[in-house]
């Protein structure tokens, strides 16, 4: 065994967490966490601190042995939570082409599952393992509740996911929490606080990943929303810089790895949002390549046609925009989430053209 991998090791087998055994220490966690996975080396003073700390000398081999049989004495096999991870990834792929309410069932059935998981008995790692499965359960749970216009289910799924975020030290699932939460401010019109959230997200992030990135976008859209121009074109330019080169992840469809071909759909939306004059243009080609794209996302496909809708509106092409917006309709591809755009836009055709913004209304409350 490593010297790093015998200090966490020896930390494990003590039921010692990082940032309890860097308060201990007085080491940052990020730093002992560098020295733990050998990607530095143990300094002496660092192996004593430990060995203060854990009120034992730190002996590798016998902190080994005995989690190991920790883990031969756990109810929860490597393999169940193996698969459970990639049922979640499941779920969260499904997102964009399940209905909400169907994707609901098979959510509540994994998390009923990982609770009754949990009540056994396992190692410090394996709960770990299924207390972050918990915390993107809860988290995906939530989103749905959103599009569902649940609203008390859903802040009672986000409290869930933050609390787990903070017990099991996850950061990427709190800054998801908080994107989340800036994503139902934005569909309640509180914008304001949408763009708080969203930088709250940024603030708790981890460099550069999938949930830095798409609380940057939601900021974006918000700050659009309240008419700060620079902040706007601000967050599209970070954007932009952040997916320059990003590679498309292995599942791009999952709701939780940003794929960098949804930055385009989003700069659509706050051009749009912000009434800039290329909003037209630039929605109408993000329609075009999502059409003729070898994977289809109907969902993506009528949120974009939405922003198109509300560009022509801004254009003064009022009949085009109805059009736009009867073909979003009969989709079959809106939830309640989504229902305000809808509203906006005929709103926005019937100061322009009645009949039209009557049809579309029309069409819309037969949905």
């Amino acid at each position: 065994m490593e010297p790093g991998a015998q200090l966490r090791a020896a930390r494990e087998a003590a039921g010692i967490g990082l940032r309890e055994i860097a308060r201990m220490t007085h080491y940052s966690p990020a730093y002992l966490s560098l020295i733990e996975s050998g990607k530095r080396p143990v300094p002496t003073e660092v192996a004593a601190a430990y060995t203060a700390a854990l009120g034992e000398p730190v002996d590798g081999e016998r902190a080994g042995a005995e989690w190991i049989e920790r883990v031969a004495a756990s109810d929860v096999g490597g393999d169940t939570l193996d698969r459970l991870e990639m049922a979640v990834d499941d779920l969260a792929s499904a997102y964009s082409t399940t209905a909400p309410a169907d994707l609901l069932v098979g959510i509540r059935q994994h998390l009923g599952y990982t609770a009754r998981l949990l009540d056994g008995k396992m190692t410090l790692v394996q709960h770990r393992r299924l207390l972050v499965t918990a915390g993107w359960l809860s988290l995906l749970a939530g989103t749905c509740h959103i599009d569902l216009d649940e609203l008390p289910a859903a802040a009672a799924r986000l409290r869930a996911a933050r609390d787990i975020a903070e017990e099991s030290e996850h950061p990427e699932i709190s800054a998801w929490t908080l994107e989340t939460r800036a994503w139902q401010h934005l569909v309640n019109r509180e914008f304001a606080a949408a763009a708080e959230l969203s930088q709250a997200a940024r603030d708790v992030s981890p460099a550069d990943s999938s949930a830095y990135i798409q609380a940057t976008a939601q900021q974006g859209r918000a700050l659009a929303r309240i008419g700060d121009s620079a902040g706007t074109y601000g967050a599209l330019r970070n954007v932009a810089r952040l997916v320059s080169g990003l590679r498309t992840p292995d599942r791009p469809e999952h709701h939780f790895r940003y794929d960098p071909s949804k930055a385009d759909t989003y700069v659509a939306t706050t051009l749009s949002w912000l009434g800039d004059p290329a909003a037209e243009v630039y929605a109408r080609n993000v329609v075009a390549d999502l059409q003729r794209a070898a994977c289809v996302r109907p969902r993506r496909i009528a949120m974009a046609n939405l922003d198109l809708g509300l560009a022509l509106v801004a254009a003064d092409k009022p009949d085009e925009a109805a059009n736009v917006a009867l073909g979003v309709v009969a989709s079959g591809r809106l939830v309640p989430s989504h229902h305000w755009r809808v509203s906006e836009i005929v709103s926005a055709i019937a100061q322009r053209d009645r009949p039209a913004a009557a049809t579309v209304r029309e069409a819309f409350h037969d949905t």
